[in-house]
């Protein structure tokens, strides 16, 4: 046994005084957690009650998926596991979800709602299912015709004839096993469902993953970008916008409490075009709780959202990926179109209608606006029609529905991107200066999960690959791999550029 001799009482008086001026002193900062509290939570529980309930409700209701398939795949990417049956209500004479209501839950229940001709609805936390009505919705007529009696690209109809002779059916079936077996090519979390391939027009290649079909309409996330920005092209086609005009509203958030101009007044339709708008990066902070993820699944406003962002920088100066920037130039579409009925008709009238695009609903907030950078549900063959007005340049039918030069916008490198590989051009990805295994002319829309329309102009190609990745951080989806492996199959043709970007930043 050990025995320790006691102190003095001085020393004693001395260690005492020394430990009570140690609980006076703050540890040094780099001892002290960061965000060690997750202030947000509710916010974040919120996002993932609505985001369940949004997923569950399109992919019923939308995609004529089941339960199962919603859970095993559309919401995989979040390893969020089936709520008890008691937390998640499927009303389907209403056509309507509802997730959570447990009385332990911090967050209140979520709903989504279907809604003729926009698809599901996110609705506020303190909406009902009797609020349904006062939610918006489209009700044009469909088309007229039978688009399976109607021959391929305006319908359906496709006839079965041997591949031309010039193309090497094992290497494009070679390159289907590519996008397919990506086991063996890639990482088994990338999950093709659909892949199309056009060449001179014709499909030469399509294959769909089980389950799937050519007419399982899935949600395109920031493909939308793409289609919203074929849209506002029209307008500035017909002069209804400009794309170097500042953007026609003055209502930004917070307003300005002097006379003093407003910085933002600067901004122009080709900044937020080319995600270089300058203003504060709120996505890339947390999106789950401050950014365009409250108005994807949580019922906030996609435009008040958008609007309430500071400049950081100067306009077209720093690239820098916002869905809040394509939602500022969908804003610019809805106030150049004048009114609430013409707004929610344009995509219709202008774009799906006039291509044979029967299968595309694009999704809106509960406030009618479009969530053009996210929320877009459609198939494989709609997305090749897209890409194929753009490889005609912008002529369907013999008549013009976009302007060449509208497409050069889009696929020459936005300014900020100019020292950085030119990536980026007006909502369409560009294939980087340092790539050289396929054409620089090719372009392409990309969205969360591997979602890609790839417009390759000098081989009059189009290629359309589905996906429901389910580590889209981790493993995203090559799809200029893709391309090369697709491009194997058809003869050697001399290689088209891709524009030079602008001199000067404007």
């Amino acid at each position: 046994m050990t025995f320790r001799r006691p102190l003095p009482v001085l020393h004693v008086f001395i260690a005492g005084l020394c430990a009570a001026m140690l609980l006076l002193v703050p540890p040094p900062l780099h001892a002290q957690p960061a965000d060690a509290y997750n202030y947000h939570r509710p916010n974040e529980l919120m996002v993932t009650y609505g985001r369940q309930a949004l997923m569950l409700c399109n992919g019923l209701f939308v995609s004529d998926r089941t339960v199962e398939q919603v859970y095993e795949q559309e919401l995989k990417l979040y390893r969020q596991p089936a709520l008890p049956p008691d937390q998640v209500m499927i009303d389907s004479t209403r056509r309507a979800v509802a997730v959570g209501g447990n009385g332990n839950s911090p967050v209140p229940t979520m709903r989504a709602a279907y809604r003729e001709g926009v698809g599901c609805v996110v609705m506020a936390p303190d909406q009902t299912f009797a609020d349904i009505d006062d939610l918006p919705q489209m009700t044009l007529p469909p088309p007229s015709g039978d688009p399976s009696t109607i021959p391929w690209p305006n319908g359906d109809q496709v006839g079965d004839q041997p591949l031309p002779d010039a193309i090497d059916e094992d290497a494009l079936e070679a390159a289907a096993d590519f996008a397919f077996d990506r086991a063996t090519h890639g990482h088994p979390s990338e999950v093709t469902i659909s892949l199309l391939v056009v060449h001179e027009g014709d499909i030469v290649l399509e294959r769909y993953a089980p389950g799937v079909d050519m007419h399982t309409r899935t949600r395109t996330w920031s493909t939308a970008k793409s289609i919203a920005s074929t849209l506002i092209g029209m307008l500035v086609d017909r002069g209804d916008l400009a794309l170097d005009a500042p953007l026609p509203f003055d209502d930004w958030k917070p307003a300005m409490n002097d006379s003093g101009d407003d910085p933002r007044a600067a901004i122009t339709l080709r900044h937020v075009l080319n995600m270089a708008s300058g203003l504060y990066p709120v996505d890339n902070e947390r999106c789950s709780v401050i950014g365009s993820c409250l108005s994807y699944f949580a019922g906030q406003s996609t435009v008040q959202g958008a609007l309430n962002r500071g400049l950081v920088r100067a306009p077209g100066t720093h690239w820098d990926y916002e869905n809040y920037d394509t939602l500022l130039g969908v804003r610019a579409m809805k106030t150049a179109l004048g009114s609430e009925q013409a707004y929610l008709e344009f995509p219709r009238r202008a774009l799906f209608d006039q291509i044979g695009m029967r299968n595309t609903v694009p999704g809106v907030d509960r406030f009618g606006d479009f969530v053009f950078s996210s929320q877009v549900y459609t198939n494989a063959r709609d997305l090749a029609r897209l890409g194929l007005l753009y490889l005609n340049g912008g002529v369907w039918d013999g008549e013009r529905l976009l302007s060449e030069e509208w497409i050069d916008f889009s696929r020459t490198p936005a300014p900020a991107t100019a020292g950085d590989g030119g990536f980026y051009g007006g909502q369409w990805w560009l294939v980087p200066d340092d790539r050289t295994d396929i054409p620089p002319d090719a372009y392409s829309t990309a969205g969360h999960r591997g979602q890609y329309t790839i417009v390759v102009p000098s081989h009059d190609l189009v290629i359309v690959r589905r996906g429901l990745d389910w580590l889209a951080r981790q493993h995203r989806f090559p799809r200029w791999d893709l391309t090369r492996e697709v491009l194997k199959a058809f003869p050697e043709q001399p290689w088209g550029e891709k524009p030079a970007p602008p001199d000067e930043t404007r």
